[in-house]
């Protein structure tokens, strides 16, 4: 089983994820890097981040340790958001950037994420070389060439100036309360919409090392709801524990998810020409809802795996400058090359901004088909796709759904689990083929 999932190295810390194993990734992935060019004729640079898991200390430590004694420069960054790591790799110039975190995942886990020059994500090839040289043998450095360990007070300080410079527009008179997960946002993000014009509230932002993603943040939108219902508040923010997606709440209550947001900022760049090639990028999950209205404003809607590398492959690939995912990650390559959520919600709150328009009414274009999403736990998940069984289940719903809805069964990149997906456009029919599927998948997965 490759040790890289989707979004880098995930585990329980201490237990999957182990500081030995922290040293041997930044090791091997200094030895790619290396052998590959990317540190031709200079001294290598990296930027190393983490989100607030107490763990995230020790494996931090690892990761630095393990760089450092390879002959890599590190800059310490602190507690700061998945995507200013990448900002600050590319802004810097760095060889590297490494950030600690497991993002929405419980407290207990934590990952290991690396950026290339320029800021993007590895790609899937020098992963699997890293993998491959994980505790070889090596010629150490010694006296100048081991790395030195700097710690960049002003990182923070750069990245919230960057988002700034990506809005024209003054919030005055927005009303916003963000959820920062007790997580990587906490650091960041009631500063940065305050200093944007807004009136901000700010709700589990007092991270312990303990609470990140505990009853709060983008997976549990409860408290969010009542706090902006209660305040009468324009808009609410949910951020995950590493801040690289935000989901948004409108003042009546509605969870307007990454789809709404993707067809917010596609119809507001559509109308201002910043559209290139009138397309957005989004994945197999995308709702039928958002890929119907992407048709009827003659916006071309490319589809790609679950996973914000491949919707940003897709876009380097085609040129375009707009793409994301139902979760919340959405990239604006005129800003970044990566999900940002502290960037998406200034985004859309200028829109809300510009048109003097609710988010409520803003959301209102796209009608949202009904969608079961049920997570099987327990499973033999690898073992998904050579299930004749399933497979025939599957090609008869889909006949059951011919041209009223989908269904997708895939195994989750990150987690010990599958996902089955149901849309239609009746509720009462995708939840019974929702349910049907996953008995299925619970008798022919069974562990």
């Amino acid at each position: 089983m490759a040790l890289f999932g989707t979004d880098g190295v995930r585990g329980v810390a201490n237990v999957d994820l182990t500081a030995e194993l922290a040293v041997d990734l930044a090791i091997a992935a200094a030895h790619v890097l290396g052998e590959i060019g990317a540190f031709a004729g200079h001294r290598p640079k990296a930027i190393v981040g983490q989100d607030s898991r107490a763990s995230g200390d020790f494996l931090e430590a690892a990761v630095v340790a393990g760089l450092t004694s390879a002959g890599v420069d590190v800059y310490r960054v602190g507690v700061l958001p998945t995507p200013a790591v990448a900002f600050l790799v590319k802004e810097s110039g760095a060889d590297l950037g490494v950030m600690i975190s497991a993002s929405h995942n419980p407290m207990p886990d934590n990952g290991i994420k690396f950026f290339a020059k320029g800021g993007d994500k590895l790609a899937d090839q020098v992963e699997a070389q890293i993998e491959a040289r994980l505790g070889e043998p090596w010629d150490r450095p010694t006296g100048l060439n081991v790395g030195r360990i700097i710690f960049d007070e002003a990182a923070k300080e750069r990245y919230i100036t960057h988002l700034l410079s990506t809005i024209d527009t003054k919030l005055t008179g927005l009303k916003v309360i963000v959820d920062c997960a007790n997580g990587a946002a906490s650091t960041v993000a009631p500063s940065l919409y305050e200093r944007a014009g807004a009136t901000v509230t700010a709700i589990s932002a007092t991270p312990t090392g303990w609470n990140i993603n505990e009853n709060c943040g983008s997976t549990h939108l409860d408290n969010l709801i009542s706090e902006v219902k209660k305040a009468g508040a324009d808009i609410g923010i949910a951020h995950d524990g590493d801040a690289d997606r935000c989901l948004l709440v409108a003042k009546n209550g509605e969870v307007i998810d990454g789809d709404y947001i993707l067809n917010i900022l596609a119809t507001a760049y559509l109308a201002d020409g910043k559209l290139n090639k009138k397309a957005v990028v989004g994945t197999v999950m995308s709702n039928l809802g958002f890929i119907k209205s992407m048709e009827s404003l003659g916006i071309k809607f490319e589809k790609t795996a679950v996973g914000d590398r491949y919707v940003l492959e897709k876009m380097l690939e085609n040129d375009y400058t707009l793409g994301g995912e139902q979760s919340g990650h959405v990239i604006m390559r005129q800003f970044s090359n990566t999900g940002d959520g502290l960037l998406t919600a200034l985004q859309v709150m200028q829109v809300v901004a510009k048109s003097k328009k609710s988010l409520f009414e803003l959301a209102s274009t796209m009608k949202k088909y009904p969608q079961i999403l049920i997570n099987v736990k327990d499973v033999a998940k690898e073992k998904l796709e050579s299930s004749v069984k399933i497979k025939d289940a599957i090609l008869e719903s889909e006949k059951q759904l011919a041209g009223v809805g989908r269904v997708l069964l895939r195994a989750s990149g990150t987690e010990s689990l599958v996902r089955v997906m149901v849309e239609a456009n009746d509720l009462e029919l995708a939840q019974k083929i929702a349910d049907s599927l996953v008995q299925l998948v619970r008798l022919e997965l069974k562990q």
